[in-house]
């Protein structure tokens, strides 16, 4: 089974990350993995510190002559940021971050604890991981990609990066949404057996693992619910060119928790981020007295960046169900498997 950790703090030293159940033979170039990377520190509002980190990967184990031989693959991406031990206490936890919850669930008296892990700078090891993923599924034809739809209510790119402009100036930030299209998937995986093995429900749950990621979309079920069903649900054709195929998407590439063939599609919305330069009311955790929230170095705007990261977990999300269908103990066997049942689909 293909599966995941990660471990580091924002000011750590570094972040490390180590992926199981990735099948040997599959060539690996950590230049792919540092490009993805880099479009994760990029996009229009983002903070200081993208200029400080030049994220670079170092893969320390699981590969020979740059091939996977079926080991875990032990990742390390550095901070050069790294200044933990030198940073002050934070006594004022910011409304909508986790500083206020971790601090009642572990015991803490400083949030530094907690908002040292749940920085989203987590998510530049889940970028690591979801680019190798990328790499297996590129193998069968399967890409994945996204787009930023909306930025603090507006569509287009210039007024997008006038209100950043503006919530920058009035120390503000701002939400969105990041749409994510994975093309070449094959209809089959996932199942309807279990509710853990639907592949909606994996999607859903990995997207909304992003930082500030409120609510997830799949296919255009937001449109879709004001809608009776003849003017929904997407009618089967057959040809012999093309097959079975549709000519709408509205499910989304999923049904009954099976990827049906179409394009997935999902949509990740994107709260604002809860850092802001002029602090909202919270309380000392140690005198309990109104006070206006820390501030911490952080970003106006993470929408195009959290698309990133969206394609990463989307990546893992569909190249576990992969392997769960097609597995095997080598890319060789791997694709006997999923040759053999492509075959088996034709009509």
């Amino acid at each position: 089974m293909l599966r995941f950790l990660t471990a580091g703090e924002s000011h750590g030293e570094a972040l490390v990350s180590i992926l199981e159940g990735m099948p040997s033979g599959l060539k690996i170039d950590a230049g792919d993995i540092n490009k993805d990377l880099k479009r994760r520190q990029e996009g229009y509002g983002r903070g200081a510190r993208m200029q400080i980190e030049s994220d670079q990967v170092k893969i320390l184990s699981g590969l020979m002559k740059g091939e996977t031989i079926g080991s875990p693959i032990a990742i390390l991406i550095e901070n050069k940021d790294f200044s933990m031990a030198e940073l002050p206490a934070v006594k004022n936890p910011r409304p909508g971050h986790a500083d206020m919850t971790g601090i009642l669930k572990y015991g803490f008296k400083d949030a530094r604890c907690v908002l040292e892990r749940a920085s989203a700078r987590e998510t530049a090891a889940r970028v690591s991981i979801g680019a190798i993923c990328k790499i297996l599924l590129a193998e069968f034809n399967i890409d994945i990609f996204s787009r930023v739809l909306m930025i603090g209510g507006v569509k287009s790119e210039k007024l997008m990066k006038e209100k950043i402009n503006e919530a920058a100036k009035s120390k503000n930030t701002l939400g969105g949404i990041f749409e994510v299209i994975i093309k070449g998937v094959p209809p089959g995986l996932g199942s309807y057996v279990h509710w853990d093995r639907r592949l909606d429900a994996a999607i859903g749950r990995a997207l909304m693992s992003i930082p500030a990621v409120k609510a997830v979309e799949i296919g255009n079920a937001v449109e879709c619910s004001a809608k009776p069903g003849s003017e929904v649900h997407d009618e089967i054709f057959y040809s012999k060119e093309k097959g079975i195929y549709r000519k709408t998407n509205n499910a989304g590439g999923v049904e009954g928790g099976i990827s049906n063939g179409e394009d997935i599609i999902t949509r990740g919305y994107m709260k604002p981020i809860s850092t802001l330069m002029s602090g909202l009311n919270t309380i000392d955790i140690d005198t309990k007295k109104q006070v206006k929230a820390s501030t911490e170095r952080s970003d106006v705007c993470a929408v195009p960046a959290a698309g990133v990261v969206g394609e990463a977990v989307s990546s893992f999300v569909i190249a576990r169900a992969f392997l769960e269908k097609f597995g095997g103990d080598s890319i060789a066997e791997v694709t006997r498997n999923y040759k053999g049942y492509i075959a088996g689909l034709k009509m």
